[in-house]
């Protein structure tokens, strides 16, 4: 009995180091990804990307079930210009990112941004084609915020943990405690909330989405935009050099504007 649970665990151990050392064979360098990523892009072969699939309006299936969204569809616009094919690989956001690490995928689309240190050390970014931003939001005709200073004694619908509810407290907003935008913008259009700070992006999409809805943005804050682009590991410049070139070229013939129009409502590839 115990000579078979040794040869056992013997077998085992076997298998595992096989498996570890297949793996580590199968690894990858950032060079050598480089180098086959830039390959396949030169011979217009196939590339892969990793995004959400559950993110609307940036990545997400529509009602015949096709994965679609902002994101998704530029993706295939700078496929075609650089005359490559997509392979899409939906992943969780957590995973999104080890992903890119582990070359499970040649690039990222889904709406991130190199905000802090520790992603700029690790990733580069390509040329931005979203901007974002905080906005401040309240009922059609409102005239009452022109600066964030007029937010003070104003009652603002946020959530306590965001940092736009951190914003509406800095400039002396009154908190009305909420879970997230869709309960902000009822407290808002029921006159229990003055505004709601929130992302742009965000808000643009319910505004889209919510033509009759008795809302606009009355403020923006443009000093400071958040934009958003293709995420690679570094080493891939390039490749995220003719991204870059497919991205500008759809800017100036107008088709990212077109797309921004579809999702959004307004062209959101540009810092207004």
């Amino acid at each position: 009995m115990k000579t078979t649970i040794k040869n056992y665990l013997k077998s085992v151990l076997l298998i595992s180091l096989g498996f570890a050392v297949a793996q580590s064979a199968m690894a990858l360098t950032n060079e050598e990804a480089a180098a086959d990523l830039a390959k396949r892009v030169n011979e217009h072969g196939t590339i892969v990307v990793g995004t959400e699939g559950t993110y609307p309006p940036f990545t997400y299936h529509d009602e015949s079930g096709k994965l679609t969204g902002y994101d998704v569809e530029l993706t295939r616009l700078v496929a075609k210009e650089l005359g490559v094919k997509v392979d899409f690989k939906e992943t969780q956001w957590d995973a999104m990112l080890s992903g890119l690490n582990n070359h499970r995928f040649d690039v990222v689309a889904n709406q991130v941004g190199l905000t802090t240190p520790e992603r700029r050390a690790k990733y580069d970014k390509s040329a931005e084609y979203s901007y974002s931003g905080a906005v401040v939001v309240g009922r059609k005709g409102d005239t009452r915020v022109k600066d964030w200073k007029d937010l003070k004694g104003l009652k603002s619908a946020q959530s306590f943990t965001s940092n736009y509810g951190e914003l509406a407290i800095k400039n002396g907003a009154e908190i009305v405690g909420v879970d997230g935008l869709a309960q902000a913008i009822q407290l808002v259009l029921q006159n229990r909330a003055d505004v709601t700070l929130n992302d742009r992006l965000a808000v643009l999409d319910f505004l889209h989405k919510h033509p009759n809805a008795n809302l606009e943005i009355i403020l923006r804050d443009k000093s400071q935009p958040v934009g958003s682009g293709f995420i690679f590991n570094k080493g891939n410049q390039a490749v995220i050099e003719k991204f870059n070139a497919a991205i500008e070229k759809l800017k100036k013939e107008g088709k990212l504007k077109e797309l921004s129009n579809q999702f959004f409502g307004e062209d959101v590839s540009v810092i207004e």
